[in-house]
């Protein structure tokens, strides 16, 4: 039922839905800066609460936009409360319990939880663990009923908290598009009537990996973007950054965890330094390391210990964390371990074999032995059906043939790759080293 078949009381009719347009209702400035901020950093926090309670990821998330209404209508004349995040929570159990009692469910909801409607509608104990309920947000939004884009839309928009337009601009779809996919994965959590608790066992082990596998993706996005005009979006990697750090927090037992929350820190360390002032990419072994984040570094080798501490096998974040740690340590291109990085490639190939994974062991075996060491691999690379279309490859064949003085070969696979990239900074940046092979050639 929607948000306006729930009200019978009397009044003018209620804004639109959308933070945007209920913030603004605030004629106070100073109240408007106030509502907003607290909103915004407790918005999970209450739809995480009131998903437990009202077994509904839709009906919590509206839950919540009546506790912001509230607000807006209460604080310009009481003043913002001395807890904020509290009082909102309070109110949107509230709006839950007077929403079941109203559609006759509220009995059969409480009784479910085994708690009285009264204390649903009192403040929040000062020691709730709502961080636990943060992390049981995330294993909902990650569900295995969900298709893979709709976890991740689902989690940037009920624990990232982005708006619709901004999952929308960051993965190049229209907000109706988006605003689509996220109603569909709201409804199918509804409609598979599942148990909203935390898993267990094998079951707790695959949603987990589904949680790092989101974050991990959403992550990449942001650091290398597949399409439009920006080379990175740092504002997905900051997001996937921020969730992995509550993750670790909240499952500090858990080697992987770590291990990508230490890989994502040591890649984000370069974020400042992989492009120019014009926006165009930088490639590594061209990057001025003074720009690199030291204290990311220092976080992200910190988190990487603890992952190897936790476990004596290392999983695939934690190899590739251990990866990014190699470059992070190297205060020059010329003291990287490529040794080590073509050895720990290999590891991470025995672990969960993959074509992209051999491609980039391909560039550390160049690097490591020698160009001609590595076009040998990224050329058994060329037949696999995995890779057709990735413009990586010829992008990687393309230098090797470059540094091998095979200038025509490594200006036509330059030209092949950007005619496979979607991405136009990316697409520049190949056309301009093929034209400096023809250049070199022609020289």
């Amino acid at each position: 039922m929607n948000a306006a078949g729930r009200r019978h009381q009397p009044g003018p009719p209620l804004p639109a839905r959308d933070d945007g347009d209920v913030i603004g209702l605030v004629k106070s400035r100073e109240t408007h800066r106030a509502i907003e901020t607290v909103f915004r950093i407790e918005r999970a926090r209450i739809i995480a609460v009131l998903t437990r309670f009202a077994r509904d990821v839709g009906l919590a998330e509206e839950f919540a936009q009546d506790a912001l209404i509230a607000a807006l209508r209460h604080w310009p004349d009481t003043g913002v409360p001395d807890k904020p995040g509290a009082w909102l929570i309070a109110a949107a159990k509230r709006r839950a319990v007077d929403h079941f009692r109203r559609a006759k469910m509220a009995e059969g909801k409480i009784a479910l939880l085994g708690v009285e409607a009264e204390s649903m509608v009192g403040l929040p104990d000062l020691d709730d663990d709502i961080g636990d309920e943060m992390l049981d947000l995330m294993f909902i939004a990650c569900h295995p009923v969900l298709p893979p884009e709709a976890r991740v839309a689902l989690t940037l928009r009920l624990v990232g908290g982005l708006t619709t337009e901004e999952i929308a601009r960051a993965f190049l779809v229209s907000e109706q598009a988006m605003a689509q996919r996220i109603v569909r994965a709201k409804r199918s959590l509804a409609e598979a009537q599942l148990a909203f608790e935390r898993p267990q066992g094998t079951e707790r082990t695959e949603r987990l990996s589904s949680v790092l596998e989101i974050l991990y993706l959403v992550f990449n996005e942001g650091y290398s973007a597949t399409k439009g005009e920006d080379w990175m979006r740092p504002q997905l990697c900051n997001e996937a950054l921020r969730l992995g750090r509550i993750l670790a927090g909240l499952a500090p037992s858990e080697s992987e965890v770590h291990g990508l929350v230490s890989l994502m820190e040591l890649q984000a360390s370069r974020l400042a330094a992989r492009i120019d002032a014009a926006g165009m990419p930088v490639l590594l072994l061209d990057q001025n390391r003074a720009r690199w984040d030291r204290l990311l570094i220092k976080r992200g080798l910190a988190a990487l210990a603890r992952a190897e501490k936790l476990s004596a096998r290392a999983g695939p974040y934690t190899l590739q964390a251990t990866i990014a740690a190699c470059h992070a340590r190297a205060r020059t291109p010329e003291e990287t371990e490529w040794v080590r990085i073509a050895a720990l490639y290999a590891a991470l190939a025995a672990r969960i074999p993959s074509p992209v994974v051999e491609l980039n062991r391909a560039v550390a075996i160049a690097m490591a032995f020698g160009p001609a060491a590595g076009l040998e691999l990224a050329d058994q690379l060329a037949s696999d059906v995995a890779l057709r279309g990735y413009h990586l490859l010829p992008a990687v064949r393309a230098d090797l043939l470059m540094k091998l003085g095979r200038l025509i070969e490594a200006g036509a696979e330059f030209k092949r790759a950007a005619s496979l990239t979607q991405n136009d900074r990316e697409r520049a940046l190949l056309l301009q080293r093929a034209q400096s092979c023809d250049e070199q050639r022609l020289a």
